[in-house]
């Protein structure tokens, strides 16, 4: 797939999420995640439309998959989909749902938006990468990044997820949760602690700040997993 050159920057992000015109964009999960999503994309994931099928490339899984305007923007930015595709969202056979399908779209990773799935989903990948021994030209594995809201955390799975991979020291899993104070209960000492003391490697920095963003995601390999919490709170 490819897209023009008119629409691949990050200030054409609000554009392209104009060309989804409907009622149940979920606008607010989308636009909290826009930021993250860009800084992945543009500067910090290995992938690209023409590794998408590639073993050694690095996966993104969006678990908070109820928002998807923002990725199908990014994806039609960066050229897995055709910028026009964009305009049919959500309509009879177009391949761009409320929820995104690893199917139908390109460099989709999982079928989401049943929150709790993506980071036991992650963390199952990036052990089976470890397994298989898949490496990057510069000798590491691929890196697996799930994003997920805070509000999310809230399901068992993931408290299941964030121990067992604090344990097996995955050190190719970087979960990113979207901190918005949406959480029904919170946690003690906040969303880092929590990973924390499970052996998680923190960063916690603001949810529009590129630079941070792209320092937090790019530390060097600490033999654990890591997590990258963005605050997106108040319109910030």
């Amino acid at each position: 797939m490819t897209t023009t050159a008119t629409f691949s920057r990050y200030a054409d992000l609000p554009a392209l999420i104009g060309l989804m015109e409907g009622d149940d964009k979920h606008d607010a999960a989308s636009h909290s995640t826009l930021d993250v999503l860009w800084v992945l994309y543009d500067r910090v994931l290995d992938v690209t439309p023409h590794t998408v099928e590639d073993p050694a490339r690095d996966r993104f899984l969006l678990s908070k998959g109820h928002g998807p305007a923002a990725f199908y923007a990014v994806l039609a930015a960066k050229g897995f989909l055709d910028v026009p595709t964009l305009r049919r969202w959500t309509t009879f056979d177009s391949p761009l749902g409320h929820h995104p399908d690893r199917v139908l779209v390109p460099g989709v990773e999982i079928g989401s938006g049943s929150l709790g799935h993506g980071m036991p989903l992650g963390l199952g990948m990036a052990l089976g990468l470890r397994a298989q021994g898949i490496r990057r030209a510069d000798g590491t594995a691929p890196r697996v990044v799930v994003l997920v809201g805070d509000g999310e955390l809230d399901e068992g799975s993931n408290h299941e997820t964030i121990a067992a991979a604090g344990r097996l020291g995955v050190d190719n899993l970087t979960v990113v949760v979207i901190d918005n104070a949406s959480a029904s209960h919170g946690w003690p000492g906040g969303v880092g602690r929590r990973f924390e003391i499970e052996g998680w490697w923190v960063r916690e920095v603001s949810g529009r700040d590129h630079e941070a963003l792209h320092e937090a995601f790019t530390p060097a390999r600490t033999g654990g997993p890591s997590v990258v919490v963005a605050r997106v709170r108040n319109g910030s």
